[in-house]
């Protein structure tokens, strides 16, 4: 991993990476923040936070301010970019496809299945990549908004074990229900509705093997809201298999930064009682 950006931050260290990624086929960029806890060579537990649609590894770093509530807990957060990069790789007009709107599953029709394999980067490579490299442990949350949030979603319901804690802001959550996620998994899965089941946590949590607690935060002012979340269907999804949900519906609140900025303190404090314990987060 070469480091191409390094600056301090809250006692410890906003830096940005860039790799080789066998599995997507390209190289790319990933920001890790190391807390000042970091420094004494102590595992510590990881946040992977996946962004939304247009996004790059830049958006959460910059607007989120997660980093105050990282170096008080002592979490190591990974923000990955949200597709993958690079001039041979596949790209379509409009920011909902392609480059930008990887949706964190793994591509099965051409062009897209060459390098848009976002699923088992996240899950797989880059958390071994991640571990091999920093003070990392095998504890790890993760976390994410709209797009980010579907991938945070669905991919703790899809591998019990693996997350022990789970949070989303303004998630897809039902994307085979909707717009980007018919126009998205249409061309990275095809037609067959059925294979984009996989990917849908409405769908997942009918049958998850875990239940996880969800925290899901989501604007009542949020401009996509009807159209494009539909929290309400993961509401009902969540009582019909008894499966523990807190979504909290803010009142004013869009689809913005400003949004995640409000309460990232909140879900930092989330993963961090799952992460390390109710005494270690504050």
């Amino acid at each position: 991993m070469q480091r191409i950006e390094h600056r301090a931050c809250f006692g410890g260290w906003q830096d940005v990476y860039r790799h080789r990624s066998d599995v997507l086929g390209c190289e790319m960029n990933v920001a890790v923040y190391l807390p000042p806890q970091a420094a004494g060579g102590t595992k510590l537990p990881v946040l992977y936070w996946l962004s939304g649609l247009t996004c790059t590894e830049q958006n959460f770093i910059t607007k989120a301010g997660a980093q105050r509530y990282a170096a008080e807990h002592g979490l190591i957060i990974v923000a990955p970019d949200t597709s993958p990069r690079g001039d041979d790789v596949a790209d379509a007009d409009g920011y909902d496809l392609g480059k930008g709107a990887g949706f964190y599953l793994n591509a099965t029709e051409q062009p897209w299945a060459q390098h848009y394999r976002m699923y088992d980067y996240i899950v797989a490579e880059l958390p071994a990549l991640v571990e091999a490299s920093f003070p990392a442990s095998d504890a790890r949350g993760i976390s994410g908004h709209s797009m980010g949030g579907h991938g945070a979603l669905s991919i703790a319901l899809k591998n019990p074990g693996r997350y022990r804690s789970v949070s989303a802001f303004s998630p897809i959550v039902a994307p085979t229900q909707v717009p980007w996620g018919e126009k998205a998994f249409s061309n990275y899965l095809g037609e067959n509705r059925e294979a984009w089941k996989q990917y849908d946590s409405v769908e997942l949590v009918a049958s998850a093997g875990e239940k996880l607690p969800l925290l899901v935060d989501q604007g009542d002012a949020d401009e996509f809201l009807d159209g494009q979340l539909k929290p309400q269907l993961l509401q009902a999804a969540c009582e019909a298999a008894g499966h523990p949900l807190i979504l909290r519906m803010q009142p004013g609140y869009d689809h913005s930064y400003y949004f995640i900025a409000s309460f990232i303190g909140d879900h930092l404090r989330h993963h961090a009682q799952a992460l390390l314990g109710n005494a270690a987060a504050r």
